[in-house]
């Protein structure tokens, strides 16, 4: 029996996977096929759809592909975990759920590349506005979208420790700004979050739910893809496996890659799309000498700033087992600790007044806890997330074998470079001059954690080093581009020297953005749904965005 033909396989029901199928299949005549590795995101799972729940999935065998990076030389031989959703929605199923787009001039610095003048903030906010429903922006801001299925509800920041914080924060000598997705991202505010009357709104929810009757579109979960099919130099389908189960074939006339910048990598180097060299001694069969593949890793490494509280005001006592019984009734009927991810506010800073727009993330959280839940002696506290936003610092992800269920060698460089070093001492400086201002002194009961002990650059250094962990934004591994190194033409989405192939998700970002990323995957998605289906693009945006003048551009 001949394989099965569609228009188009989508690779991945992740993020980026769910908004295209939604766009690609619009048109009743366009058969699309989503390849999912992961579980269904069944409408009961709480773990999932519970804001709150966030740390249960992270870790989990269920929930999670359970990345670990190879030995950083720079962290003291560490491995560094990375999660990665293994379910419908991807990613967007199990992380914090904030929403930021990230810099505009992030996208300007993307449009400086050979190729992708396209790429500027002017061509990329009218499909940041396509895809979202800002609830908290008025309805003529020329920033904001009302009409898309990605409802945004910002964080009420109602805890006595967030307006005690943004007080802080401008004692310190920083700025509060209106929205960090608007007009200005410097400065301190509540965030958008994707978080629907007390659910998390993944892209699965958000993009697949509302079109999965559509009769042209078919997914498919716990369906491992395990090559590309090519004929010559052009894809034709891909071979998958069900569990153990004998393996099958698809026809496409379009194969699309949305597995992200850890599973995208890696399934072009298994089918032969790659460094040649390196997969010949794979015993892999070369299709196309691709140098770029899976190099050019970016991430941002991330620590807790923790403090104790001196009043009982933090979210701590929600965290014993004995009331997650009150607090799950409360969270059917959407209310209560548990329909929020408690990320409610933070900001961006510039770490010092020579960098031209903020190198600094924050995320201000009222309670002292790790992502996976644990939590340091002392009861009551507070802390911020802190990392470098644009560190040089590249890695990279190679296939160790041909067996497509072994996880590829992550390789990140952490703390390699000057640049990142510099920064990450700046970083916690700046966390701790704004915990330490006076408007915090009435919750301030002192540093938990890295401690008063850890003060020069470098135990400061050390300390980074021993605890930091992935932010989990993985990203540039097929970089979009012109030059030797570039993996994905910018104007189709289409991988360099082969045909039928494309690349969509975090993996074609030639330079990862100033925020978390699963916003700019989105847009993404959707600006490359037009390109695929050669629609005329949204029209550039006229909006102007803040600019800061660095100091030494001053004295220039």
């Amino acid at each position: 029996m001949a394989p099965k033909s569609y228009d188009f396989v989508i690779v991945g029901g992740g993020s980026a996977g769910s908004a295209l199928a939604n766009r690609l299949s619009a048109d009743p005549d366009t058969r699309v096929l989503v390849l999912e590795a992961g579980r269904p995101d069944y409408p009961w799972d709480v773990f999932i759809h519970m804001p709150a729940a966030l740390t249960f999935p992270i870790g989990s065998r269920f929930y999670d592909w359970k990345y670990e990076s190879e030995p950083e030389p720079h962290m003291g031989g560490r491995r560094v975990y990375h999660a990665r959703g293994k379910v419908l929605g991807g990613s967007s199923s199990i992380n914090g759920m904030i929403f930021q787009r990230g810099n505009p001039l992030d996208y300007e610095r993307w449009a400086a590349g050979p190729g992708m003048e396209k790429w500027d903030y002017s061509h990329c906010l009218p499909y940041f506005r396509r895809m979202e429903n800002c609830l908290a922006a008025d309805e003529d801001d020329e920033f904001r979208g009302h009409e898309g299925p990605l409802v945004l509800e910002r964080g009420p920041a109602t805890s006595p420790l967030f307006p005690a914080f943004l007080k802080s924060v401008q004692e310190a000598g920083y700025p509060l700004t209106d929205d960090v997705n608007g007009y200005r991202q410097e400065g301190f505010a509540p965030f958008d979050r994707n978080v629907h009357r007390g659910r998390r709104l993944s892209a699965s929810k958000a993009y697949l739910r509302p079109v999965k009757k559509r009769p042209n579109l078919e997914i498919k979960t716990r369906a491992l893809v395990t090559r590309v099919l090519f004929e010559g130099k052009r894809a034709v389908g891909v071979e998958y496996q069900r569990g153990r189960g004998k393996p099958q074939q698809v026809r496409a006339g379009e194969v699309i890659l949305c597995g992200g910048a850890i599973n995208s990598p890696q399934l072009l180097q298994l089918s032969g799309v790659g460094n040649a060299q390196e997969l010949q001694q794979l015993g892999i069969d070369v299709v196309h000498d691709l140098p770029g593949v899976g190099e050019n890793m970016q991430d941002h490494l991330e620590v807790y700033v923790q403090y104790a509280c001196k009043q009982p005001v933090s979210m701590q006592p929600y965290m014993a087992k004995w009331r997650a019984p009150f607090i799950g009734f409360q969270w059917l009927f959407r209310k209560g600790p548990a329909s929020t991810n408690h990320f409610e506010a933070g900001g961006f800073a510039r770490s010092n007044e020579d960098v031209a727009y903020p190198n600094l993330m924050f995320h201000f959280l009222p309670i002292a806890v790790r992502y996976d839940g644990s939590s340091p002696a002392g009861g009551h506290g507070y802390q911020v997330h802190v990392g470098p936003m644009y560190s040089d610092a590249l890695g990279s992800v190679k296939i160790k074998s041909k067996d497509p269920r072994e996880h590829p060698a992550l390789r990140f460089n952490y703390l390699s470079t000057e640049q990142d070093r510099r920064e990450w001492v700046e970083a916690i400086r700046v966390a701790r001059k704004l915990l330490n201002q006076p408007a915090m002194e009435p919750y301030n009961a002192g540093e938990v954690s890295p401690g008063p002990s850890v003060e020069t650059d470098e135990q400061i250094l050390d300390w980074v080093a021993k605890e930091g962990e992935t932010a989990l934004h993985p990203s540039c591994t097929c970089k979009m581009g012109a030059d030797e190194m570039a993996v994905v033409d910018p104007e189709s989405m289409r991988v360099h020297g082969v045909e039928g192939l494309r690349v969509v998700d975090a993996s074609v970002m030639p330079y990862v953005t100033n925020g978390n990323i699963y916003a700019p995957v989105m847009m993404i998605a959707e600006k490359s749904a037009d390109l695929i289906l050669g629609k005329t693009p949204l029209p550039p945006s006229k909006a102007q965005f803040y600019v800061h003048t660095p100091r030494n551009a001053q004295q220039a």
